[in-house]
């Protein structure tokens, strides 16, 4: 799966990017279990465990669209929202005050996402199922 395989690095290393912030803050305010108060480091939390909920299920549905022969075409246009989604979300939600539009944008691009690649994933399941 080339395609699927490509938009893992690019959601892997944002990934890896908001954990280390994450690590980064609780050594600098000595906070080792939950987030002690701060709501800052409560911020940084929720946007890294926000991208650890979502982009899996995006990279599943990308997989088995691809899985099921899906074109080209739709699979990197579902790749790159679901990049953009997942990156607009964490970068308003990182911000203080949070930028609720880029927020709510990351999340509509997200689901949008996840959706077209589930209904793809579905429609060419039901196609081999009835064939």
């Amino acid at each position: 799966m080339p395609i699927t395989a490509l938009y893992i690095l690019p959601l892997a290393l944002l990934l890896i990017t908001l954990g280390f912030r994450t690590i980064a803050y609780r050594r600098g305010h000595q906070i080792s279990l939950g987030d002690g108060g701060d709501k800052q480091l409560l911020q940084r939390m929720r946007v890294h465990a926000n991208c650890a909920e979502y982009a899996p299920m995006g990279l599943i549905a990308l997989a088995l669209a691809e899985s099921l022969a899906a074109p080209s075409l739709w699979l990197h246009a579902i790749g790159v929202t679901l990049v953009a989604g997942r990156a607009l979300h964490a970068y308003g939600m990182s911000q203080s005050p949070q930028l609720m539009p880029l927020r709510v944008g990351g999340m509509v691009l997200t689901f949008t996402a996840i959706a077209a690649g589930s209904f793809a994933a579905a429609i060419l399941s039901v196609q081999r199922l009835v064939a």
